[in-house]
């Protein structure tokens, strides 16, 4: 079933990985670059397969990443800052307060990135190809793990 699954989405530009039979497809879809730092939106479908059930789950969330150096910074000893500090974040939105599907997730990040990624599209090719093989499509709004 994964193979189908991986012939579906060629079209779009991703990485897969598998661990312990869940599979995940990632991709880059947005950077912003500022002076000394950068932060990246990357959007994530795990798939997991049950063959016994004949029944394929679906989850998707998108996370951003940053690093560089930030101004300001903690004070020392004496109470100075030293001016500049490397910092690397990253941010996972189904962590801490912010929950969602993935439709309020591209809300909320689309007021701080542009991009055009259709993640809609990804979705229905995965279920019209689960479908297709007689395996039932469950999508869930929690990542899988």
């Amino acid at each position: 079933m994964i193979e189908e699954i991986k012939k579906v989405l060629e079209g779009f530009n991703g990485a897969w990985k598998e661990k312990k039979g869940l599979w995940e497809f990632s991709s880059l879809i947005a950077e912003r670059k500022a002076f000394l730092t950068r932060k990246r939106l990357t959007y994530s479908a795990k798939i997991r397969i049950d063959d016994d059930s004949k029944v394929v789950k679906f989850s998707e969330l998108l996370t951003e990443e940053g690093s560089g150096f930030s101004a300001g910074g903690s004070y020392d000893d004496d109470g100075i800052s030293p001016g500049f500090g490397f910092k690397t974040e990253t941010y996972n939105t189904f962590k801490g307060a912010r929950e969602g599907n993935i439709e309020e997730q591209s809300n909320l990040f689309g007021k701080k990135y542009e991009y055009k990624f259709d993640y809609k599209e990804i979705r229905s090719k995965v279920a019209e190809a689960v479908k297709s093989a007689g395996y039932g499509f469950e999508y869930q709004i929690l990542p899988l793990k």
